[in-house]
């Protein structure tokens, strides 16, 4: 509470990151887009990565909004 996802993905440096055709939106890092032929495991795999990054710099655990089965 108080912290938004986008600011800390942000603030971790990985908007524009990307993991197959998965991609951190180069206009607001809350959001995964597909730049194009981005698998489920591409955008699976960079959540992951977003989730480990975050974490690591700031302490804050992200959950994804959707939910995946």
């Amino acid at each position: 509470e108080g912290y938004f996802a986008g600011t800390l993905i942000e603030q971790c440096g990985l908007k524009g990151k990307h993991v197959g055709g998965a991609e951190v939106s180069r206009k607001h890092a809350g959001f995964v887009v597909n730049t194009g032929g981005a698998t489920a495991q591409d955008v699976r795999a960079l959540i992951a990565l977003i989730q480990k990054r975050v974490f690591e710099t700031s302490g804050f655990h992200l959950q994804p909004e959707v939910r995946i089965w």
